[in-house]
């Protein structure tokens, strides 16, 4: 029997996924919480824009507020939701699930623990995405580079069935199974908290914020007080995104490999991280859950990790809209490096 498939979240990523599985024939359901982006889904398709060309989908999508007409359960559900929205997303979806469904969250940050406390450990599976892509507009996605996942499960029982979520994720992108989920997420905030809010600081693409003075230095040195903080708290440096050859040896060395390669495979001249452009929609972004959680993390450890603090101090700043991003800004962040 064909499984069937939900995916809750379907913003640029979360809609990509779906297309790319419904065109491989999966059976997909979309559950979406922007009404305009499912009336246009619904009504012209998905258009996805990426280097290979374009494509239009027809998918199936339903609003937030119709998850409660539906009766048949799903056997996988993809969250692709913010990280603070984790919990709601999940409990949405529980009256939907049996009792071997598998949960597959496809986010940023550390949302194992809160997806574990909803749907249990035995239908957990986390995920780590690497994709540059953007959607401003309701039922557009642009999809700069391919997709490249990683899946793993801290609970045996669903670590043996990762082939049931890999059989159809593939249809996205590049798959990898992991033995330690919870240390590739961290790997993961290494790159994001080198990048994603400290360049939307700036209000600036990455590539153009990284070049100010003084600031590859700086994001450079966010991504190991990170790579530092997973390593105090057990976890291991693993490499992601495919780069079977990054340098393990040291949390500093591996953040400055990372954040490298980060800009020469996966940013273009006009890549925005997903942190300006939910500032750039006015909405709130991932900031305590990746620079907010190392500052939390290394408080709880007794140490400080200076570069993390200021880009977490100026972003809260900038949502509460005492601050103005933009270049500007550069100083102030550089200077906590002094």
């Amino acid at each position: 029997m064909r499984k069937r498939i939900a995916v809750i979240g379907t913003g640029a990523n979360g809609a990509a996924i779906a297309a790319s599985m419904t065109r491989a024939g999966v059976d997909v359901t979309c559950i979406e919480q922007w009404p305009a982006h499912v009336d246009a889904i619904l009504r012209d398709g998905l258009t996805v824009n990426s280097p290979s060309g374009q494509t239009v989908t027809r998918l199936s999508a339903i609003n937030l507020c119709d998850v409660a007409t539906l009766r048949e359960p799903f056997d996988i559900v993809f969250v692709v939701v913010k990280g603070y929205d984790t919990r709601w997303a999940c409990e949405l979806v529980v009256p939907l699930l049996k009792s071997d469904s598998l949960v597959v969250g496809v986010q940023n940050g550390m949302t194992l623990d809160d997806m574990t406390d909803v749907v249990g450990a035995h239908r957990t599976v986390g995920c780590v995405i690497e994709v540059a892509a953007n959607m401003f507009d309701p039922g557009i996605v642009n999809q700069q580079t391919g997709m490249w996942f990683a899946i793993g499960s801290e609970d045996a029982s669903v670590q043996r069935r990762l082939s049931d979520v890999s059989d159809v994720l593939s249809a996205a992108g590049d798959v990898e199974i992991v033995e330690d989920i919870r240390s590739s997420k961290w790997m993961k905030l290494v790159a994001n908290a080198a990048e994603l809010v400290t360049s939307a600081i700036l209000d600036l693409p990455l590539l153009e914020a990284i070049a100010l003075p003084g600031m590859h230095a700086f994001m450079t040195e966010t991504g190991k007080e990170a790579g530092r903080t997973a390593v105090a708290l057990g976890h291991r440096i693993v490499p992601i995104f495919g780069m079977a050859d990054i340098d393990t040896s040291s949390p500093d060395a591996f953040a400055t490999e990372l954040l490298d390669r980060v800009l020469t495979d996966y940013s273009l001249p006009d890549t925005r991280t997903t942190v300006l452009q939910d500032w750039m929609k006015g909405r709130r972004a991932e900031i305590e859950e990746i620079n907010g959680l190392i500052v939390r993390e290394q408080a709880r450890l007794g140490g400080h990790v200076p570069a993390n603090e200021i880009t977490l101090r100026l972003a809260l700043q900038i949502e509460a809209g005492t601050l103005t991003a933009g270049p500007h800004l550069a100083e102030r962040l550089s200077a906590a490096l002094k």
